[in-house]
């Protein structure tokens, strides 16, 4: 071989030379992925993050739209006309609470079409992911996504993230992808759009802001109650359950709620010894002062279950339904046992952490104003 004659090793464009850096790359990525996903990374970033969501617009933005000083430039097409529909509306509860049993009844209700969990992570637009599986207790139920055959547009607004970042948006809060994909179900729902949500208890002032003509609807159940339903087959750990054994009972995604709250109101309990009910109360008494703030009716599953010839109407006239059978949606609500939080642990026991967490809560709420 000539020796003026580049050997392999010399040449930049060889692929021997691609294998070590591509290696490195992958390597350091991997690195990049781990570090990002504890949460010491989490709460690195979270300042830098969650400013997406809570600083308000600078003033010097906010006469954007207006136009920028030449004839023609910024004016929106004009919309095309529409026949107006009904105000949709917006069901918002914590999980087993009841939100599911309502969802059903407006899916009986005349001139609407029911949406079950928008943001879960089955996601129901997909037969690819949405699967066959329907949850046992939900009583009268034989699948939840009939409503969304159709609609495979959505999958490119869709961000499984919903489920558990940045759960608590104020009304100024950006995100024109979650906007979007509500405004797409509501739009393709030939009559009234419901949408019953489990994951926007904190982000009510944001639905508000956001959409101004819904009307929101709040179920809400006894706590003690829906602690030992969210515990299951494991209720009878109520009392014993710590953080740290949480983890592996699931638990609805109280733990991943926990810490992604914990971000914005910094007094939730994380510490691996407490109680894990202490979490699960503070989280349901603020969604439950979201709800209650902001919705147009709140209704208690135990009304529906014991009074639904009463609690049926008071709920739909609220929200602007006025067609309905009432038998077939009285006839809709089975008996569900209430108080069997009694077989769980002591009142006493319960009622000390629930002091507890309202103390903190009331310090809170004075320190804020």
């Amino acid at each position: 071989m000539d020796s003026t004659s580049a050997s392999p090793s010399d040449s930049p464009n060889v692929p021997l030379l691609k294998r070590p850096r591509a290696w490195l790359r992958a390597r350091f990525f991997r690195f990049l992925r781990r570090v990002g996903a504890s949460e010491d990374a989490r709460e690195y970033f979270a300042a830098s993050l969650n400013r997406q969501n809570l600083l308000l617009p600078p003033p010097e933005l906010r006469g954007a739209g207006e136009g920028a000083d030449y004839p023609g430039m910024g004016g929106a097409a004009p919309a095309a006309a529409q026949s107006p529909k009904p105000a949709p509306v917006f069901v918002t509860g914590r999980f087993r609470s009841g939100s599911t049993l309502v969802w059903n009844l407006f899916r009986h209700v005349p001139g609407t079409r029911s949406y079950y969990e928008p943001f879960n992570e089955r996601r129901w637009f997909d037969p690819r992911y949405r699967g066959s599986r329907v949850d046992s207790t939900h009583l009268g139920v034989s699948d939840y996504w009939s409503e969304y055959d159709g609609l495979e547009e959505l999958g490119a607004y869709f961000q499984e993230a919903w489920k558990f970042e940045h759960l608590y948006m104020p009304g100024h809060a950006w995100n024109p992808s979650m906007q979007r994909y509500i405004e797409i179900l509501i739009e393709r729902a030939p009559a009234r759009a419901v949408l019953q949500f489990n994951e926007v208890d904190f982000r009510l002032p944001w639905l508000r802001a956001k959409f101004p003509q819904a009307k929101l609807l709040h179920v809400y159940r006894h706590p003690r109650d829906q602690w030992c339903s969210t515990l299951r087959s494991a209720a009878a750990q109520a009392a014993t359950c710590r953080i740290r054994d949480f983890e592996r009972l699931f638990g609805f995604y109280l733990l991943a709620w926990g810490r992604d709250l914990a971000h914005y109101f910094p007094f939730l309990t994380l510490a691996a010894e407490a109680p894990a009910y202490e979490l699960f109360y503070q989280v349901w008494r603020m969604s439950h002062l979201f709800g209650r703030h902001h919705a147009d009716c709140s209704v208690r599953l135990e009304d529906l279950i014991s009074a639904p010839r009463e609690s049926i109407p008071r709920m739909l006239t609220a929200v602007g339904v006025r067609d309905y059978d009432l038998d077939t949606l009285a006839g809709l609500v089975s008996p569900v046992p209430m108080g069997k939080w009694k077989e769980c642990a002591d009142e006493s026991w319960f009622a000390a952490i629930e002091a507890r967490v309202e103390s903190t809560l009331a310090a809170y709420s004075r320190a804020s104003t």
